[in-house]
Protein backbone atom coordinates (compact mmCIF):
# COMPACT_ATOMS: atom_id res chain seq x y z
CA UNK A 1 0.00 0.00 0.00
CA UNK A 2 1.32 3.28 -0.97
CA UNK A 3 1.47 6.37 1.26
CA UNK A 4 0.87 9.75 -0.46
CA UNK A 5 4.48 11.84 -0.05
CA UNK A 6 3.90 15.58 0.24
CA UNK A 7 7.12 18.00 0.16
CA UNK A 8 6.68 19.02 3.69
CA UNK A 9 4.72 16.21 6.09
CA UNK A 10 4.65 19.11 8.84
CA UNK A 11 2.15 21.03 6.67
CA UNK A 12 -0.40 17.83 5.46
CA UNK A 13 -3.95 20.40 5.17
CA UNK A 14 -4.62 23.41 3.92
CA UNK A 15 -5.31 24.66 7.62
CA UNK A 16 -1.86 24.01 8.35
CA UNK A 17 -0.68 26.11 5.58
CA UNK A 18 -2.93 28.85 6.56
CA UNK A 19 -1.69 28.80 10.37
CA UNK A 20 1.95 29.00 8.95
CA UNK A 21 0.78 32.14 6.70
CA UNK A 22 -0.39 33.79 9.56
CA UNK A 23 2.57 33.64 10.92
CA UNK A 24 4.69 34.54 8.56
CA UNK A 25 3.01 38.00 6.92
CA UNK A 26 1.90 41.49 8.74
CA UNK A 27 -1.18 40.95 10.47
CA UNK A 28 -2.42 43.93 7.59
CA UNK A 29 -1.59 41.43 5.14
CA UNK A 30 -3.49 38.48 6.16
CA UNK A 31 -6.72 40.25 7.15
CA UNK A 32 -6.40 41.44 3.30
CA UNK A 33 -6.06 37.71 2.29
CA UNK A 34 -8.43 36.10 4.56
CA UNK A 35 -11.32 38.70 5.60
CA UNK A 36 -14.80 38.76 3.25
CA UNK A 37 -17.58 41.48 3.57
CA UNK A 38 -20.06 42.39 6.12
CA UNK A 39 -20.08 39.85 9.19
CA UNK A 40 -18.61 36.91 6.69
CA UNK A 41 -21.23 34.59 6.62
CA UNK A 42 -21.05 34.24 2.72
CA UNK A 43 -17.85 32.86 3.59
CA UNK A 44 -18.23 30.78 6.19
CA UNK A 45 -21.58 29.35 4.36
CA UNK A 46 -19.35 28.58 1.47
CA UNK A 47 -17.02 26.20 3.47
CA UNK A 48 -19.79 24.65 5.62
CA UNK A 49 -22.23 24.11 2.47
CA UNK A 50 -19.63 21.90 1.30
CA UNK A 51 -18.26 20.35 4.33
CA UNK A 52 -22.16 19.20 4.98
CA UNK A 53 -22.34 17.25 1.45
CA UNK A 54 -21.31 13.46 2.30
CA UNK A 55 -20.45 11.17 0.48
CA UNK A 56 -21.31 7.36 0.45
CA UNK A 57 -17.92 4.87 0.04
CA UNK A 58 -18.28 1.79 -1.71
CA UNK A 59 -16.00 -1.12 -1.13
CA UNK A 60 -14.91 -4.44 -2.35
CA UNK A 61 -13.74 -2.77 -5.44
CA UNK A 62 -10.37 -4.64 -5.39
CA UNK A 63 -7.22 -2.91 -6.48
CA UNK A 64 -7.58 0.33 -8.44
CA UNK A 65 -5.88 2.87 -9.86
CA UNK A 66 -7.75 6.45 -9.98
CA UNK A 67 -7.20 9.03 -12.59
CA UNK A 68 -7.75 12.18 -12.33
CA UNK A 69 -6.47 13.87 -15.25
CA UNK A 70 -8.78 16.34 -17.34
CA UNK A 71 -9.45 18.30 -20.26
CA UNK A 72 -10.40 21.64 -20.92
CA UNK A 73 -11.11 23.40 -23.78
CA UNK A 74 -9.09 21.27 -25.45
CA UNK A 75 -5.91 21.45 -23.49
CA UNK A 76 -5.03 18.11 -21.08
CA UNK A 77 -4.60 19.19 -17.31
CA UNK A 78 -3.07 17.07 -14.55
CA UNK A 79 -6.06 17.53 -12.40
CA UNK A 80 -9.91 19.34 -12.42
CA UNK A 81 -8.64 21.86 -10.64
CA UNK A 82 -6.99 25.35 -11.10
CA UNK A 83 -5.47 28.68 -9.53
CA UNK A 84 -7.74 31.70 -10.29
CA UNK A 85 -7.20 35.31 -10.45
CA UNK A 86 -6.30 36.88 -7.56
CA UNK A 87 -5.47 40.45 -6.92
CA UNK A 88 -2.81 42.99 -5.42
CA UNK A 89 -0.92 39.54 -4.43
CA UNK A 90 2.15 40.70 -3.68
CA UNK A 91 1.04 41.96 -0.50
CA UNK A 92 0.70 38.72 0.40
CA UNK A 93 4.59 37.45 -0.68
CA UNK A 94 6.35 39.13 -3.08
CA UNK A 95 6.33 37.50 -6.90
CA UNK A 96 3.45 35.57 -5.92
CA UNK A 97 2.14 35.59 -9.82
CA UNK A 98 5.37 33.85 -10.69
CA UNK A 99 5.20 30.99 -8.37
CA UNK A 100 1.55 30.52 -9.39
CA UNK A 101 2.65 30.27 -12.90
CA UNK A 102 5.69 28.20 -12.28
CA UNK A 103 3.47 25.63 -10.37
CA UNK A 104 0.80 25.47 -12.92
CA UNK A 105 3.26 24.99 -15.72
CA UNK A 106 5.05 22.04 -14.04
CA UNK A 107 2.10 20.44 -12.86
CA UNK A 108 -0.23 20.97 -15.95
CA UNK A 109 -3.09 23.02 -13.86
CA UNK A 110 -4.37 26.33 -15.13
CA UNK A 111 -3.36 29.73 -13.65
CA UNK A 112 -5.35 33.00 -14.38
CA UNK A 113 -3.52 36.06 -14.45
CA UNK A 114 -5.95 38.97 -12.58
CA UNK A 115 -6.23 42.31 -14.10
CA UNK A 116 -5.63 43.76 -10.94
CA UNK A 117 -2.73 41.25 -10.25
CA UNK A 118 0.68 42.36 -9.36
CA UNK A 119 2.56 41.18 -11.83
CA UNK A 120 2.03 41.62 -15.81
CA UNK A 121 0.99 39.28 -18.35
CA UNK A 122 4.20 39.61 -20.22
CA UNK A 123 6.07 37.94 -17.31
CA UNK A 124 3.95 35.32 -15.94
CA UNK A 125 2.68 34.24 -19.65
CA UNK A 126 5.65 32.98 -20.86
CA UNK A 127 6.23 31.25 -17.08
CA UNK A 128 2.60 29.82 -16.88
CA UNK A 129 3.40 28.31 -20.71
CA UNK A 130 0.37 26.74 -21.85
CA UNK A 131 -1.63 26.64 -18.79
CA UNK A 132 -2.35 30.45 -18.84
CA UNK A 133 -5.98 32.08 -18.20
CA UNK A 134 -6.35 35.90 -18.17
CA UNK A 135 -8.97 37.51 -16.47
CA UNK A 136 -10.39 40.68 -17.59
CA UNK A 137 -12.44 43.40 -15.09
CA UNK A 138 -14.18 45.56 -17.86
CA UNK A 139 -12.35 48.76 -18.52
CA UNK A 140 -15.38 51.36 -19.62
CA UNK A 141 -12.78 53.05 -22.06
CA UNK A 142 -12.75 50.85 -25.51
CA UNK A 143 -9.04 52.00 -26.14
CA UNK A 144 -8.02 50.14 -23.00
CA UNK A 145 -9.91 46.91 -23.02
CA UNK A 146 -8.69 46.14 -26.82
CA UNK A 147 -4.98 46.68 -25.15
CA UNK A 148 -5.06 44.43 -22.24
CA UNK A 149 -6.70 41.94 -24.41
CA UNK A 150 -4.38 42.14 -27.22
CA UNK A 151 -1.36 42.22 -24.27
CA UNK A 152 -2.95 39.02 -22.53
CA UNK A 153 -3.03 37.04 -26.27
CA UNK A 154 0.22 38.71 -27.47
CA UNK A 155 1.42 36.70 -23.82
CA UNK A 156 0.40 33.19 -24.70
CA UNK A 157 -2.72 33.16 -22.73
CA UNK A 158 -5.63 31.37 -24.03
CA UNK A 159 -8.76 31.22 -22.23
CA UNK A 160 -10.51 34.66 -21.19
CA UNK A 161 -12.11 34.77 -17.75
CA UNK A 162 -14.56 37.99 -17.32
CA UNK A 163 -15.88 38.36 -14.30
CA UNK A 164 -19.18 39.50 -13.28
CA UNK A 165 -19.87 39.65 -9.52
CA UNK A 166 -17.94 43.00 -8.79
CA UNK A 167 -20.40 45.94 -9.86
CA UNK A 168 -19.21 47.89 -7.28
CA UNK A 169 -16.59 48.00 -4.42
CA UNK A 170 -17.82 45.86 -1.07
CA UNK A 171 -17.30 47.16 2.49
CA UNK A 172 -14.69 44.60 3.85
CA UNK A 173 -15.19 46.06 7.21
CA UNK A 174 -12.23 43.41 8.41
CA UNK A 175 -9.79 45.14 6.21
CA UNK A 176 -10.84 48.51 7.22
CA UNK A 177 -10.58 47.69 11.16
CA UNK A 178 -6.62 46.68 10.03
CA UNK A 179 -6.37 49.98 8.78
CA UNK A 180 -5.19 48.35 5.50
CA UNK A 181 -5.75 50.88 2.78
CA UNK A 182 -4.19 51.35 -0.64
CA UNK A 183 -1.61 52.45 -1.19
CA UNK A 184 -0.61 51.61 2.53
CA UNK A 185 -0.45 54.29 5.06
CA UNK A 186 2.65 53.25 7.42
CA UNK A 187 1.10 54.16 10.55
CA UNK A 188 3.15 53.14 13.73
CA UNK A 189 0.82 50.26 13.49
CA UNK A 190 1.66 49.20 10.06
CA UNK A 191 5.17 49.95 11.44
CA UNK A 192 5.63 47.40 13.88
CA UNK A 193 3.47 44.79 12.12
CA UNK A 194 5.90 45.00 9.40
CA UNK A 195 9.13 45.03 11.45
CA UNK A 196 7.21 41.84 13.42
CA UNK A 197 7.93 39.88 9.66
CA UNK A 198 11.42 40.86 8.64
CA UNK A 199 11.62 38.46 5.98
CA UNK A 200 8.53 39.54 4.39
CA UNK A 201 9.59 42.59 5.21
CA UNK A 202 12.98 42.54 3.27
CA UNK A 203 11.35 40.63 -0.04
CA UNK A 204 9.11 43.34 -0.05
CA UNK A 205 11.73 45.86 -0.30
CA UNK A 206 13.20 43.68 -2.95
CA UNK A 207 10.86 43.14 -4.79
CA UNK A 208 9.55 46.86 -4.90
CA UNK A 209 6.21 48.31 -3.25
CA UNK A 210 3.14 45.92 -4.07
CA UNK A 211 1.10 47.81 -7.12
CA UNK A 212 -1.40 46.77 -9.68
CA UNK A 213 1.27 46.09 -12.63
CA UNK A 214 -0.72 45.30 -15.73
CA UNK A 215 -2.54 48.99 -14.96
CA UNK A 216 -0.08 50.83 -14.74
CA UNK A 217 0.97 50.96 -18.73
CA UNK A 218 -2.19 53.35 -18.81
CA UNK A 219 -1.10 56.02 -16.32
CA UNK A 220 2.13 56.94 -17.36
CA UNK A 221 4.40 58.55 -14.29
CA UNK A 222 1.66 57.91 -11.67
CA UNK A 223 2.39 56.90 -8.40
CA UNK A 224 0.28 54.25 -6.81
CA UNK A 225 -2.06 56.49 -5.70
CA UNK A 226 -2.86 57.96 -9.23
CA UNK A 227 -3.09 54.03 -10.33
CA UNK A 228 -5.10 52.93 -7.34
CA UNK A 229 -7.41 55.97 -8.68
CA UNK A 230 -7.43 55.16 -12.22
CA UNK A 231 -8.20 51.29 -11.12
CA UNK A 232 -11.46 52.81 -9.39
CA UNK A 233 -12.56 54.80 -11.99
CA UNK A 234 -12.18 53.31 -15.23
CA UNK A 235 -12.60 49.61 -13.76
CA UNK A 236 -15.88 47.86 -13.50
CA UNK A 237 -19.24 48.97 -13.12
CA UNK A 238 -19.93 48.87 -16.95
CA UNK A 239 -20.20 44.91 -17.68
CA UNK A 240 -23.87 44.49 -19.61
CA UNK A 241 -24.66 41.71 -22.12
CA UNK A 242 -23.69 43.95 -25.11
CA UNK A 243 -20.20 45.02 -23.34
CA UNK A 244 -19.69 40.78 -22.78
CA UNK A 245 -20.78 39.94 -26.62
CA UNK A 246 -17.89 42.51 -27.77
CA UNK A 247 -15.07 40.79 -25.91
CA UNK A 248 -16.63 37.54 -27.05
CA UNK A 249 -15.84 38.79 -30.77
CA UNK A 250 -12.28 40.46 -29.85
CA UNK A 251 -11.54 37.38 -28.03
CA UNK A 252 -10.35 34.39 -30.76
CA UNK A 253 -10.21 31.26 -27.78
CA UNK A 254 -12.21 30.30 -25.20
CA UNK A 255 -14.31 32.74 -22.73
CA UNK A 256 -15.81 32.57 -19.46
CA UNK A 257 -18.33 34.55 -17.21
CA UNK A 258 -17.00 34.55 -13.66
CA UNK A 259 -19.12 35.04 -11.07
CA UNK A 260 -22.38 33.44 -11.93
CA UNK A 261 -25.44 31.96 -8.87
CA UNK A 262 -28.05 32.99 -11.17
CA UNK A 263 -29.51 29.61 -13.55
CA UNK A 264 -31.29 32.85 -15.98
CA UNK A 265 -27.74 34.83 -16.25
CA UNK A 266 -26.27 31.32 -17.10
CA UNK A 267 -28.91 30.94 -19.96
CA UNK A 268 -27.91 34.12 -21.13
CA UNK A 269 -23.93 33.79 -20.71
CA UNK A 270 -24.47 30.64 -22.84
CA UNK A 271 -26.45 32.62 -25.34
CA UNK A 272 -24.67 35.20 -25.36
CA UNK A 273 -21.30 32.97 -26.62
CA UNK A 274 -19.62 32.04 -23.36
CA UNK A 275 -17.92 28.88 -23.94
CA UNK A 276 -17.49 28.42 -19.78
CA UNK A 277 -19.89 29.54 -16.68
CA UNK A 278 -17.66 29.75 -13.43
CA UNK A 279 -20.19 29.72 -10.47
CA UNK A 280 -18.47 31.73 -7.50
CA UNK A 281 -19.38 34.50 -5.36
CA UNK A 282 -15.68 35.94 -4.84
CA UNK A 283 -15.03 34.10 -2.04
CA UNK A 284 -17.95 36.03 0.27
CA UNK A 285 -16.01 39.16 -0.28
CA UNK A 286 -18.21 41.25 -2.21
CA UNK A 287 -22.06 40.24 -1.36
CA UNK A 288 -23.12 38.62 2.14
CA UNK A 289 -26.44 37.85 1.54
CA UNK A 290 -25.21 35.40 -1.14
CA UNK A 291 -26.10 31.63 -1.74
CA UNK A 292 -22.99 29.24 -1.50
CA UNK A 293 -22.14 28.64 -5.12
CA UNK A 294 -21.99 24.80 -4.24
CA UNK A 295 -26.22 25.39 -3.63
CA UNK A 296 -26.91 26.49 -6.61
CA UNK A 297 -24.39 24.70 -8.72
CA UNK A 298 -26.88 21.55 -9.58
CA UNK A 299 -29.70 24.23 -11.17
CA UNK A 300 -26.53 25.74 -13.34
CA UNK A 301 -25.86 23.15 -14.59
CA UNK A 302 -29.00 21.63 -15.42
CA UNK A 303 -29.62 25.15 -17.08
CA UNK A 304 -26.67 24.86 -19.27
CA UNK A 305 -26.23 21.14 -19.98
CA UNK A 306 -23.70 20.57 -22.10
CA UNK A 307 -23.53 24.03 -23.96
CA UNK A 308 -20.59 24.98 -21.88
CA UNK A 309 -18.49 24.25 -18.96
CA UNK A 310 -19.18 24.67 -15.43
CA UNK A 311 -16.21 26.13 -12.94
CA UNK A 312 -17.09 26.72 -9.29
CA UNK A 313 -14.67 28.54 -6.36
CA UNK A 314 -15.68 29.42 -3.14
CA UNK A 315 -15.22 27.61 0.36
CA UNK A 316 -12.87 24.50 -1.42
CA UNK A 317 -10.45 23.71 0.85
CA UNK A 318 -9.89 19.92 0.11
CA UNK A 319 -9.48 17.36 -2.57
CA UNK A 320 -12.63 15.94 -0.87
CA UNK A 321 -14.19 19.62 -1.71
CA UNK A 322 -13.51 19.08 -5.49
CA UNK A 323 -14.97 15.66 -5.71
CA UNK A 324 -18.04 17.04 -4.30
CA UNK A 325 -18.12 19.84 -7.01
CA UNK A 326 -17.53 17.23 -9.34
CA UNK A 327 -20.14 15.54 -8.12
CA UNK A 328 -22.53 17.98 -8.41
CA UNK A 329 -21.87 19.31 -11.96
CA UNK A 330 -18.60 21.08 -12.08
CA UNK A 331 -15.98 20.51 -14.70
CA UNK A 332 -13.18 22.18 -13.40
CA UNK A 333 -12.90 23.62 -9.44
CA UNK A 334 -10.49 26.58 -8.52
CA UNK A 335 -8.75 27.66 -5.31
CA UNK A 336 -7.87 31.05 -4.59
CA UNK A 337 -6.94 31.51 -0.77
CA UNK A 338 -5.19 28.01 0.04
CA UNK A 339 -2.88 28.90 -2.91
CA UNK A 340 -1.85 32.17 -1.41
CA UNK A 341 -1.62 30.28 2.07
CA UNK A 342 0.66 27.64 0.44
CA UNK A 343 2.87 31.05 -0.85
CA UNK A 344 2.61 33.05 2.18
CA UNK A 345 3.47 29.86 4.21
CA UNK A 346 6.77 28.63 2.22
CA UNK A 347 7.60 30.96 -0.56
CA UNK A 348 8.45 29.65 -3.82
CA UNK A 349 7.84 26.22 -2.71
CA UNK A 350 4.04 26.67 -1.66
CA UNK A 351 2.49 26.75 -4.95
CA UNK A 352 3.72 22.84 -5.37
CA UNK A 353 3.14 21.89 -1.79
CA UNK A 354 -0.96 22.84 -2.37
CA UNK A 355 -1.13 21.18 -5.81
CA UNK A 356 0.53 18.12 -4.24
CA UNK A 357 -1.45 18.28 -1.13
CA UNK A 358 -4.87 18.62 -3.19
CA UNK A 359 -3.67 16.02 -5.88
CA UNK A 360 -3.11 13.25 -2.92
CA UNK A 361 -5.93 14.19 -1.43
CA UNK A 362 -8.11 13.36 -4.54
CA UNK A 363 -6.52 10.37 -5.21
CA UNK A 364 -6.78 9.08 -1.52
CA UNK A 365 -10.72 10.29 -1.43
CA UNK A 366 -11.14 8.43 -5.18
CA UNK A 367 -9.92 5.28 -3.32
CA UNK A 368 -12.08 5.27 -0.40
CA UNK A 369 -15.06 5.90 -2.72
CA UNK A 370 -13.99 2.98 -5.08
CA UNK A 371 -13.79 4.92 -8.03
CA UNK A 372 -11.34 4.69 -10.55
CA UNK A 373 -12.41 8.01 -12.65
CA UNK A 374 -13.84 11.47 -12.15
CA UNK A 375 -17.01 10.46 -14.41
CA UNK A 376 -17.79 8.01 -11.78
CA UNK A 377 -18.86 10.62 -9.45
CA UNK A 378 -21.72 10.95 -11.16
CA UNK A 379 -22.64 7.67 -9.66
CA UNK A 380 -21.25 8.47 -5.78
CA UNK A 381 -24.47 8.32 -3.52
CA UNK A 382 -24.47 12.16 -1.57
CA UNK A 383 -26.52 13.12 1.38
CA UNK A 384 -27.25 16.23 2.07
Amino acid sequence: MRVAKLPDDRYPAISDLAKKAKKRIPHFAWEYLDSATGGETAMHRNAKALSDITMVPRTMKGIIEPSIETEMFGIKYSAPFGIPPIGYTSLMWPYAEQIFAKAASEHRIPHCLSTVASDTPENCGKISGDYGWFQLYPPRKQEIRTDIIKRAKDSGYHTLVMTADVPWPSMRERQRRAGISIPPKITPKIFAQICMRPEWALRTLFRGQPNFDVMKKYVPQGDLKKIVSFVGSELGGCLDWDYFKKVRDQWDGPVVLKGVLSTDDAKLAVKAGADGVWVSNHGGRQFEASPAPISVLPDIKKAVGTKAKIMLDSGVRSGGDILRAKALGADFVFLGRPFVYGVAALGAKGGNHVYELLYHDMINNMHQLGITSLDEMKNVELKF
